[in-house]
């Protein structure tokens, strides 16, 4: 695949990250012409300052990585994301939420933050490895219901978890691709074979810290 650079949302969200090591992940986004970088909040200016002159979008994290904050705290980072330049926020949904089956109160908090991003496009983070099939699929319909513009399998933050399964990808884009979101897979994502079985199985769009290493093959 000749475009897979246009995937990946080169990703750094290491309690430990330094400067150095952010500047790093910016300068091989410019390299190799990822289609955006995935950092924390706090660093949403800095990296939109040194991609300025690019295409590389600024993604962003809300709620991350437990997704157990209050809503109006998701949605007044999402506002704070949004005003520092971020181009896409990915936030983490209430996996009690869904595990308890309060749909309403996910919706909700779903609608919230995306309320705050306004055109700013939203996805939902679903934590794949703590869901059943039955959950993946219910919170997909919920983040549709809410107006979210994507769905996103990971964090990468479970213990233990294997992170983005090209099955749980197939399945959320199939009930989601027909309302008109799309999928990101993210998590254990490392090498060029993972990344096109992730792609295959629908995947707009893959986050993950080894996206020079799958360009490279």
């Amino acid at each position: 695949m000749d475009n897979l650079n246009k995937y990946i949302e080169h990703t750094l969200l290491k309690q430990d990250a330094t400067k150095e090591d952010l500047a790093k992940i910016y300068e091989e986004a410019k390299k190799y012409n990822f289609r955006g970088v995935c950092i924390n909040p706090c660093y949403v200016k800095s990296a939109k300052e040194a991609l300025k002159d690019t295409d590389v979008k600024i993604v962003t994290v809300i709620g991350f990585p437990l997704g157990a904050n209050k809503t109006e705290v998701k949605a007044f980072e999402a506002s704070c994301a949004k005003a520092d330049g971020a181009d896409e926020i990915d936030m983490v949904i209430n996996v009690t939420g869904i595990k308890d089956k309060n749909y309403d109160f996910v919706k909700e908090d779903i609608k919230a933050v995306k309320i705050a991003c306004g055109e700013t496009p939203l996805k939902v983070i679903l934590e794949t490895d703590l869901l059943t099939t039955e959950e993946i699929k219910k919170a997909c319909e919920i983040s549709i219901e809410a107006g979210a513009n994507f769905v996103k399998t990971s964090t990468g933050f479970v213990k233990g978890g294997v992170g983005a399964k090209a099955e749980d990808v197939k399945l959320m884009y199939d009930t989601v691709n027909p309302h008109g979101l799309k999928v990101k897979a993210s998590g254990g994502i490392r090498d060029k074979e993972a990344a096109l079985k992730m792609i295959e199985a629908g995947a707009y769009s893959l986050g993950t810290s080894s996206g020079v290493k799958i360009v490279e093959g």
